[in-house]
């Protein structure tokens, strides 16, 4: 995305701040709760405690956070039951046991070394920009409900698997840049090149969603919540609104936003709560999304000869 000169950083309620840039905390503050959980995820698992028919516990010397056989999780993590034991996403415990908490815990939840490093260097790229260019609190609200949106629509679509992962938040701050980009539009420089580079990168992520073992659902829902967001949360000011006060009358900038602006904030806000009540109502009515779309399940797993979307 192109860079916006210092001017236009800032405090939409304030002035004064117009050319603040916000010293980013949260997002490491995230990357080591996630770690930190992931450690206690393996200290509960305690391979060397369990006997299993895949073989010895990878990295033995570190005994109770010694990793599961390769067979069994090539990820380099814990079992299915531990994860499934800490929060992981599963359709029947959400919906028949009344365990909605795991719509949240899961995205603090990682299947391996592998899976933990690649959403956390993620997560640091796209996290810590977003952050300086708009504070803690709008980007935590995007990242949390956004990992709430990918959860929501996972569990409509998955039933027979968990789902554990921070995929669906970090795919939540990817559709919050290119909605920001939208409508914020009259600001930037170089926008048409910004607006393909950051759509050619969301669509080769979404498109590696369709391989097996990935949770592609999670992702699209991330992706649409985090969208919707943008629009509400990362509003600017329309160009020369901040430097009206230094032109003539006859120049200033009538309102401090555009017409578009305001009617892209009223569509999303409209839109991510009809979202958000109509997925809810249908997952604790315990409705199957396949049975809605009987072709969706392609968004998330594409058959070939190479694998099997059921195994």
């Amino acid at each position: 995305m192109a860079k916006p000169s210092r001017a236009q950083y800032f405090d939409d309620d304030d002035d004064d701040d117009a050319e603040r840039e916000w010293r980013p905390w949260l997002i490491p503050v995230f990357v080591v709760a996630n770690v930190a959980v992931f450690i206690a995820v393996m200290y509960v698992n305690n391979c060397p405690a369990h006997s299993n028919p895949y073989g010895s516990c990878v990295v033995g010397f570190l005994r109770r956070f010694s990793f599961q056989p390769l067979r069994e999780n090539p990820l380099v993590g814990p079992s299915s039951s531990a994860l499934e034991k800490l929060g992981a996403l599963e359709w029947d415990k959400v919906v028949h046991q009344h365990q909605g908490w795991r719509l949240i815990a899961c995205i603090w939840l990682h299947a391996g070394i592998i899976h933990l490093l690649a959403n956390m260097l993620s997560l640091v790229f796209i996290g810590i920009r977003l952050e300086q260019q708009f504070g803690f609190v709008r980007i935590g609200i995007i990242y949390l409900i956004s990992g709430f949106g990918g959860s929501v629509l996972s569990t409509l679509f998955i039933r027979n698997n968990i789902s554990v992962g921070a995929s669906g938040a970090l795919f939540g701050l990817l559709g919050a840049m290119l909605s920001e980009l939208i409508t914020n539009w009259t600001i930037y420089s170089n926008k048409v090149a910004a607006l393909l580079t950051l759509i050619v990168i969301i669509t080769i992520n979404l498109a590696l969603g369709i391989l097996p073992h990935v949770d592609n659902f999670a992702h699209i829902g991330g992706f649409l919540t985090g969208f919707f967001l943008g629009f509400i949360l990362l509003i600017r000011p329309q160009f020369g609104w901040m430097e009206r006060s230094n032109l003539p009358p006859s120049s200033r900038v009538k309102s401090k936003y555009k017409v578009y602006q305001h009617a892209l904030w009223v569509i999303a806000v409209l839109l991510l709560i009809a979202g958000f009540a109509s997925g809810l109502i249908m997952l604790f009515r315990g409705v199957n999304g396949n049975e809605k779309c009987h072709w969706c399940h392609y968004l998330s797993c594409v058959p070939t000869s190479k694998w099997n979307c059921k195994n």
